[in-house]
């Protein structure tokens, strides 16, 4: 035990050396905190209930809807979009400013995305075609599927923001956020087609990510603007669940007539705006934390494989969820419906177990994030350069303090 401690302290200390001066480390701790709020979320909001011969999706919010504060902690994705705003804006400004095109500056960035994308897509074939052949249901494979490869919405929609920077970057996200508001208007209170709903999904998304544009700017620095973030869309949103009628999770619930987040609507907007009020007003303490070379290691090595631990973490529960069918098909908090308390105690015990089979993927997955860091030296070396799926890769600085604003500086 002391020998790992010592290798571990070694390694945190080679990673704190390898970062430059410059680096703004609590942004690379915001996305890593972003992305573990996901995780988490998905870990605690989603269960696979065993019945009439296969596998069947649900969720403890459809049955408990006193959880949905848990809702409100891990539902991160406004932070995830504000860093990822934040990162493209300041790493098209460096590319410009050293002469690259910009082709290979998106070609850089939507290649760190989706690499690591094939690996579940080709797995998550070959096991859907075995599973189909094997007699199993389409209904139990249909849920599976589901489950793995919905959140890839997310990764799209970041990648078309991405390779959009060029034109949103300086866009005032005012003007977003009225088009989600006017959409709706038009589909909640004018009778509208349902379908105009998904215009939110660029349009929302836009919210945060051109706040990130913003803060890269230094338009964002002082406490009164994120405090205005914070407590105007918290106000916001309380009083567009309490007296419009919005859902209060900011989730999707299953068999619910109207989703937060599917497509978003005002009152996620809202929500994701006094989230990213939050994240400003933290990242002062944040940076302090991240000059401690231990959590600071900790952090930029998650960075270097967010999107690994993104894309298998519902591998990682359903994989646990399959081997324990061999045991009982009554395992509390992994098979059985998620109607009491009970159920969750009992989730939170599996936690470690999911982390644990999520770590395996990682180690047999990483390799198409980061396919070149194959030694410590070099994986330092990369943690230097630019760590994080919103983060320019290796040799492509990607969220340091630009230092002709002072003003972005403080930031």
């Amino acid at each position: 035990m002391f020998e790992v401690h010592r290798r571990w302290a070694t390694l945190a200390d080679r990673v704190d050396r390898a970062t430059p001066a410059g680096r703004d480390r609590a942004v690379d701790a915001l996305r890593a905190f972003a992305i573990l709020g996901v995780v988490l979320g998905h870990w605690l909001v989603t269960a696979l209930t065993a019945r009439d011969g296969g596998l069947h999706g649900t969720s403890p919010l459809e049955h408990m809807p006193w959880l949905a504060p848990v809702s409100w902690v891990l539902q991160t994705l406004a932070v995830f979009f504000l860093v990822g705003g934040h990162v493209a804006a300041q790493g098209y400004a460096s590319a410009r400013a050293r002469g690259v095109s910009y082709g290979a500056w998106v070609g850089q960035r939507l290649g760190r995305l989706f690499r690591p994308v094939a690996a579940v897509v080709a797995l998550w074939a070959v096991v859907a075609a075995s599973l189909l052949l094997g007699g199993v249901e389409w209904e139990t494979v249909r849920t599976l599927l589901k489950l793995v490869w919905s959140p890839l919405w997310f990764l799209l929609v970041f990648a078309a923001l991405t390779a959009a920077t060029p034109l949103v970057a300086r866009l005032n996200p005012v003007w977003p956020l009225a088009v989600v508001a006017a959409v709706d208007a038009w589909r909640f209170g004018l009778g509208g087609p349902e379908w105009i709903g998904w215009v939110n999904v660029a349009a929302g998304w836009l919210v945060p990510y051109t706040l990130g544009a913003a803060w890269s700017r230094g338009a964002l620095t002082g406490r009164r603007p994120a405090l205005f973030l914070l407590g105007g869309g918290a106000a916001a949103a309380t009083a567009l669940v309490l007296w419009c009628g919005y859902p209060a999770s900011m989730v999707g619930v299953p068999n619910q007539a109207i989703s937060n987040l599917n497509p978003p609507t005002l009152a996620a907007v809202a929500f994701g705006l006094a989230q990213c009020g939050l994240a400003l007003l933290v990242r002062e303490p944040l940076a302090r934390a991240m000059s401690r070379p231990r959590t600071w290691a900790k952090v930029a090595l998650l960075n270097l494989s967010a999107m690994t631990v993104f894309l298998w973490h519902q591998t990682s529960m359903m994989a646990v969820t399959a081997v324990g069918l061999m045991v009982s098909p009554d395992l509390p908090g992994l098979h059985t419906v998620p109607t009491s308390a009970g159920w969750v105690a009992a989730r939170l015990l599996w936690l470690p177990v999911f982390a644990a089979v999520l770590a395996v993927c990682w180690a047999a997955f990483r390799v198409h994030e980061q396919p070149r860091a194959r030694a410590a030296g070099r994986t330092t070396g990369r943690i230097a350069a630019g760590s994080g799926v919103s983060a320019e890769p290796a040799r492509v600085p990607g969220n340091r303090r630009p230092a002709p604003s002072p003003a972005v500086s403080r930031a």
